[in-house]
C-alpha cells in the first residue's frame, strides 16, 4: 500500500511575527500564499503568490538565472499633499522594497540578475483623490528600481480599477487582472493600512547587501 504524499507548505519569508495566508488555488492546481497589505514572500517553490491591490503597488522581483522570486504589497502612508515620496513617506516604500531584495539576495539569489514586474497603483480611494496616492505609489516604486539598477520587464500601473495579481516566483511569469470595482473590503482594508501607517514610525531602516 501506498503511503499518499502530504503537501508541505511553502515556508514564510515574511516580517517577523506576521501569519501568511496559505490556501490552494484550484485556477493554476498549486499550493499558494495571499499577500496581504504590509507583507511580502519570497520562494523558490513551485508556488502562487497571489494579492488583490487597489491604490497599493505590488513588486514582483525574479532571479532568472537562479529561478526565485517574490513578491511585496506596499502603500506610501498618505499625509498631506505636500509630502514627498523621498521623504518619509518615501522611507516606507524603501523599507518595503529593501525587505523583498534582502530577503532574496539571503536566498541566494544575486540583484545583477533581478529582473521586476510591477502593479497597481489604481485610484480606488476616493478620499484619498486629493493626495495622488496611487499615482504617487506608482512613481515611487519605478524611480526606486531605476534608482537600484533592476529592470522593469512588465507593468501595469494606475488606472481606477483595483487589480488581482498572481505570480511564480519559479518561472517569473505574472498574471495580472483588472476587476470592475473596488468592493468595501479591498477600501476598508486599504484605509486600514494607510491609517497604521500615519500613526507608527517605519519599522526600521534597512540596507541593501
Amino acid at each position: 500500500m501506498t503511503t499518499p504524499t502530504v503537501a508541505v507548505r511553502p515556508r514564510p519569508s515574511g516580517v517577523p511575527g506576521e501569519a501568511h495566508t496559505f490556501y490552494y488555488e484550484r485556477e493554476f492546481g498549486r499550493h499558494a500564499v495571499k499577500v496581504l497589505p504590509g507583507e511580502f514572500f519570497v520562494a523558490a517553490e513551485d508556488i502562487v503568490l497571489s494579492t488583490v491591490l487597489g491604490s497599493c503597488v505590488s513588486a514582483c522581483i525574479w532571479d532568472r538565472r537562479r529561478r526565485i522570486g517574490g513578491m511585496n504589497h506596499f502603500m506610501l502612508p498618505g499625509a498631506d499633499s505636500s509630502d514627498d515620496p523621498i521623504g518619509l513617506a518615501g522611507r516606507y516604500g524603501a523599507f518595503a522594497m529593501e525587505q523583498l531584495i534582502n530577503e532574496l539576495i539571503k536566498r541566494g539569489a544575486s540583484k545583477a540578475d533581478f529582473e521586476a514586474k510591477v502593479f497597481g497603483g489604481g485610484q480606488v480611494l476616493p478620499s484619498m483623490t486629493t493626495l495622488n496616492v496611487g499615482q504617487r505609489n506608482a512613481q515611487f516604486v519605478l524611480e526606486f528600481l531605476r534608482c537600484e539598477g533592476i529592470r522593469v520587464v512588465a507593468q501595469d500601473l494606475l488606472d481606477v480599477h483595483p487589480r488581482r495579481v498572481v505570480f511564480f516566483p519559479v518561472s517569473g511569469r505574472a498574471l495580472c487582472r483588472k476587476l470592475a470595482r473596488a468592493d468595501a473590503a479591498l477600501v476598508t482594508a486599504e484605509q486600514r493600512y494607510n491609517a497604521q501607517l500615519r500613526s507608527r514610525p517605519v519599522a526600521g531602516d534597512v540596507e541593501l547587501f
